[in-house]
Parts: structure tokens; sequence; C-alpha cells
């Protein structure tokens, strides 16, 4: 009888616990996750653990909350950076070391037989990766200066020395370009008034002319 109830409860322990995998880089923060719903439960106990979470407790406890009260941690490394009142109690290692590699186990205590949430979590640590120069390949035109800036992988092109058409604008209306733009617009005044002229007294002049010369006709005739 003992040993169908260690069976059943065997399957109940598996039933509400979980297992991840976390990777993390040598000297920067980790955080493993563990989170429950505090709306429903308000907010619980909880503890964290080095090592799988036993029938009851936490192996091995690192950091640990009875009832929302202040956290006991064994190390100032280990923090909670998430709203722990909204039921976020991910553990963050902070400065991670390749002795903080192993697994973790995180049990948050909620009221009933077998409720506890239990996650268990296996930190693994590797190198940081390491950031290569970002190189451009580029072909350099008359008159025209790339200049690149890197700044956290995100390179920034600046051009120098192209001309916008407003530059161009402006340079063109200094003051010896508005000298010549002026004699230019009177010089065509003046050829669109002789042609004006010569379009409206010309064909005058030649009516003259045509009448005098018929009345000199009809004079000789006479």
């Amino acid at each position: 009888m003992r040993g169908l109830c260690y069976f059943f409860l065997s399957i109940l322990t598996q039933v509400s616990s979980s297992t991840l995998k976390v990777i993390g880089f040598f000297g920067h923060n980790v955080t493993l996750p563990c989170r429950y719903d505090s709306q429903t439960h308000g907010v619980l106990s909880f503890c964290w653990g080095r090592g799988r979470v036993p029938r009851s407790q936490c192996s091995s406890t690192i950091l640990s909350s009875q009832d929302g009260a202040g956290p006991f941690r064994q190390s100032p490394r280990y923090q909670l950076l998430g709203r722990v009142t909204d039921g976020d109690v991910s553990l963050t290692i902070l400065d991670a070391q390749w002795s903080d590699a192993g697994v973790y186990g995180c049990r948050i205590e909620i009221p009933g037989w077998f409720n506890d949430k239990k996650v268990n979590t296996h930190l693994v640590m590797e190198d940081a990766p390491v950031e290569q120069p970002v190189t451009q390949d580029w072909t350099p035109v008359a008159g025209d200066i790339l200049t690149t800036f890197v700044t956290n992988n995100v390179e920034v092109g600046e051009i120098i020395g192209i001309a916008t058409t407003e530059e161009k604008f402006k340079a063109f209306l200094e003051v010896g370009n508005i000298g010549r733009m002026a004699a230019i617009f009177f010089f065509i005044i003046i050829i669109s008034l002789v042609f004006v002229f010569r379009r409206r007294f010309l064909p005058k002049r030649t009516l003259q002319h045509l009448n005098t010369s018929t009345a000199e006709n009809i004079y000789e005739v006479l």
C-alpha cells in the first residue's frame, strides 16, 4: 500500500514540474524564468535552490521568500529583477561564472495538496560571442569622400562633398551671376522691343510708299 502511494506521488510530482534549458554567457547576467498567476493566488512563498526540486522545500536553497517578505539570498549575485508582486520570481545571476553552470530548482508554494509549481532549469555556460569588426567594400568616386563610423555594431556612413541642387542654386545666385543675369534680361527686352517696333511701323511705311508710287503713275498717264 505504501509503495502504491509513492507511485501516485511520483506521478503527481512529474505532472506539476517542468524542465528548461538556459544558455548563459560568461561574465554576463543570466535569468532563469519562474512565474505564477498572482491574480489568482495572490503573493505566494517561493524558493530557489541548486539541484532539482525535491518533494519539499528546495535543495541547497540560495534564495527564498515567505509570503512576500524580504527575500533571503545566499549571495548578492542572486537577484529578483522582475515584478514579484505580479508573480515574476525569475532568478537573475549577476556576472555569471563557469561555476554557476548546473541545475537550479524553483518551487512556488501554491495552497492545496500537490499544487506546488516546480521548475527545474539546466544552466549551460558558454563563452560570450566575439563581436566581429564591420567592414565595407566601396569604390571611391571623384569628389566624394566616404567616412564610416562603427558604434555598437551599427555602421553609419556620411557622404561629404556632394553639392545638393539647393546649394548649387544658392551658389549661382551670387553677386557676379546676378549682374550677368540682369544684362541678359535687359538685352532680351531690347531685342523684343525692336522686333515689336518693326512689326508695327514697318508695314505702314511700306503701304504709304506703295500709295505714293501709284499716285505718281496715275499723274503720268493723265
